[in-house]
């Protein structure tokens, strides 16, 4: 399939607040390649309050109707979770390439579904909204794994410590299994996990447990869980909604240095700290660290690697194979949480009830035992 034209055609499903607040936005700082033809969503009164106020000409309320009409090259796609698999595979149909906000999919079955409708070799394909790792610390890092300098990893912490009241849960398809698919692993944690796996590459096993213990939700609202890596480190993750001072925290304890990352929702530079081991004398190893252009993680930052991709007819970065390790690793967690059970990456196979839903086939058995007290369980 020959490239995507200049400017790219871009139309975008779901005119929330992240449509609003980030795509658009960043669609807009790339006006130069990018023109934003068509906006849809159910809500008619949102959709033409959103496309007047970004002068959008193409207003719909049903997908099928404006990817046959507009015929985009890209379809960016914000609705909520359970919207994903579906408005991602009719764009790729049509013929238009795919953005998708997280989580991917509701499950590993729905991911690799929608991996059959891409076309190889020179797409199109769908990418997963994980900002994160575009940044300029981490891509510095990752070039500093990647040519060995501070030595092997050795530990790493993943924590997602944000806080929702009751009310966020009110919103329908909030905390249920069949439209968001999981509670703050799926939902929140998804992005720090996946920077973690962009970094340090593939899990091998995760021991996890969860809970819903002071929200109104199906699913959890705190988890946690011990990782082994296929580079012989251990990771350590938390997800929480329950953590007043709200963190994103991300630290790696490599041989020859401590990198730490602490952020809320995006980082730039200086939210980095690099610390060196005792035993290195020579400071331009971890001195020297920073890059010299500050890129802060940004839907842009992502954006800009999309772009690139589709005018190279390549399978862009968070996609595919690399798109799928967050997600893989939610549901090994799940699976462990559920079953009490330490799960192998290997153990998720079609035939594996935690492939195709999160909560293992039964969502009311799942609530349950995610509820259960020390009492219930001493019982």
């Amino acid at each position: 399939m020959p490239s995507p034209p200049s400017p790219v055609r871009a139309a975008v499903v779901g005119s929330g607040a992240i449509a609003r607040g980030r795509h658009l936005p960043a669609l807009a700082a790339f006006a130069e390649r990018v023109s934003v033809v068509a906006l849809c969503d159910i809500d008619r009164a949102l959709v033409e309050a959103t496309a007047a106020h970004r002068d959008i000409p193409g207003r719909y309320t049903d997908t099928g109707a404006m990817l046959a009409a507009e015929a985009p090259d890209l379809v960016v796609v914000c609705t909520p979770p359970a919207a994903h698999k579906d408005t991602a595979i009719a764009a790729l149909k049509a013929g238009a390439w795919v953005w998708c906000e997280k989580p991917p999919a509701l499950s590993l079955a729905e991911y690799d579904e929608v991996v059959r409708h891409e076309r190889d070799p020179s797409g199109p394909y769908a990418s997963y909204v994980f900002q994160h790792r575009f940044g300029s610390g981490a891509r510095r890092l990752r070039r500093h794994l990647a040519e060995g300098t501070l030595g092997r990893p050795l530990v790493a912490v993943c924590h997602t410590l944000w806080y929702r009241d009751a009310a966020y849960f009110e919103v329908p398809w909030r905390g249920r299994w069949d439209s968001e698919g999981g509670g703050p692993t799926m939902g929140h944690g998804i992005h720090q996990m996946d920077l973690v796996l962009s970094l340090l590459g593939d899990w091998t096993e995760a021991t996890a447990a969860m809970a819903t213990t002071a929200r109104a939700t199906r699913t959890e609202d705190v988890s946690a869980a011990i990782v082994r890596l296929a580079s012989g480190a251990t990771l350590s993750v938390v997800n929480s909604l329950l953590s007043p001072r709200e963190t994103s925290y991300l630290r790696f304890d490599l041989e020859h240095a401590t990198v730490e990352l602490e952020h809320l929702y995006g980082y730039d530079n200086a939210h980095w700290r690099w610390t060196p081991a005792p035993h290195v004398t020579d400071p331009d190893t971890v001195a020297g660290w920073a890059p010299r252009r500050d890129e802060p993680s940004s839907h842009r930052a992502q954006l800009a690697a999309l772009l690139d991709a589709m005018a190279r007819g390549e399978r862009p970065p968070a996609g595919g194979p690399d798109g799928r390790r967050a997600l893989e690793l939610a549901t090994g967690m799940y699976r462990s949480a559920l079953t009490g059970t330490t799960v192998r990456r290997g153990d998720l196979t079609p035939d594996d009830p935690f492939y195709t839903a999160l909560h293992g086939g039964d969502p009311a058995a799942a609530t349950a035992a995610l509820r259960r007290t020390e009492a219930d369980t001493d019982a």
